[in-house]
């Protein structure tokens, strides 16, 4: 099945994943269940939630694992923002990715591929899956992925 044992967690590949997208935001977390395979979150966007002009009227914050967003009006359709834009959970695959994730910055285009995944615990008491749509919004409408590559394409 493709599975892998990480940290004391398993693994499990669901689906091939690759995004090209821009940094909206990105939170480090060290005092989480989370935190042992996944030190820091990205918020992306893509399409209009990519464009510097549009991202200037838009208040971007992330804290508890999730990703907010706030407008005074909506200059784009709301379920744009909602479905051009994700907060990325990010495994990274060995310490060379670890590396390249932490040097990532706001505003920054990255490419990422790897695979969505879910975690399970050793003592199957806990598990994290990922959503495999891109359609979904609030709890639950994350991307937990195994980074196999992330780069800047631009800053």
């Amino acid at each position: 099945d493709g599975a892998l044992v990480m940290n004391g967690y398993q693994i499990t590949p669901l689906e091939p994943f690759e995004i090209q997208a821009r940094v909206l935001s990105s939170k480090r977390y060290s005092n989480d269940t989370e935190s042992d395979l996944v030190p820091v979150d990205l918020a992306l966007g893509w399409g209009n939630m990519s464009d510097e002009a549009i991202l200037d009227k838009i208040d971007i914050s992330q804290s508890a694992r999730f990703y907010r967003w706030r407008v005074d009006s909506f200059f784009i359709p709301r379920k744009e923002i909602e479905t051009h834009s994700a907060n990325m959970h990010l495994i990274p695959a060995n310490k060379s990715v670890a590396y390249n994730i932490n040097r990532v910055r706001k505003g920054e285009i990255v490419e990422i591929s790897g695979s969505l995944v879910e975690v399970v615990s050793n003592n199957d008491s806990w598990r994290w899956k990922s959503s495999l749509t891109r359609n979904d919004t609030g709890a639950g409408a994350f991307e937990l992925i195994l980074v196999e590559s992330i780069h800047v394409v631009s800053q």
